[in-house]
């Protein structure tokens, strides 16, 4: 079970970073543009919020089952020595909850706007604040403190 929920987390991933460029094209576009705050734009927003929290499911499975997580706890004064460890056990966990918490209050805050300029902004702000962290907490193949493959495979 371990490793299909890996390995669906690994790509949902993609899924999160589609859907989060996607919507932050279309806000910027908006923003910059005046264009109107569109029944697609609206269902973008929303979908990227959707997937995220979907993905936030599958990360605290892995967390509460990983063999890495489990050792971090054990033997948490050791495990501040190894990078690995220390990042999964503790970055990508924290950056990732940041950037959901972020993430999911943008959303709403542009949800509630009245002003189609408005709402194109507050998507902006907070998208562009939610990639960034994620960027920083994917543990991308080049990435000095872990690295994973792109995509997981069985």
């Amino acid at each position: 079970m371990y490793n299909t929920v890996l390995i669906v987390h690994s790509l949902i991933k993609w899924f999160v970073l589609l859907s989060l460029v996607m919507a932050l094209y279309r806000s910027y576009r908006g923003y910059f543009y005046n264009l109107p705050y569109y029944k697609i734009d609206n269902s973008i927003r929303h979908w990227t919020a959707t997937i995220a929290h979907i993905q936030l499911i599958f990360g605290f499975i892995l967390y509460s089952q990983s063999p890495v997580i489990k050792y971090f706890w054990k033997n948490l004064k050791d495990s501040f020595y190894e990078k690995d460890i220390v990042f999964f056990g503790l970055i990508h966990f924290l950056l990732m909850f940041l950037a959901i918490i972020v993430l999911t209050i943008g959303s709403a805050l542009a949800k509630r706007k009245l002003n189609e300029k408005d709402k194109h902004k507050t998507v902006v702000i907070w998208f562009t604040i939610t990639l960034l962290i994620i960027l920083i907490a994917i543990p991308w193949p080049f990435s000095p403190l872990s690295n994973r493959p792109y995509i997981r495979t069985f």
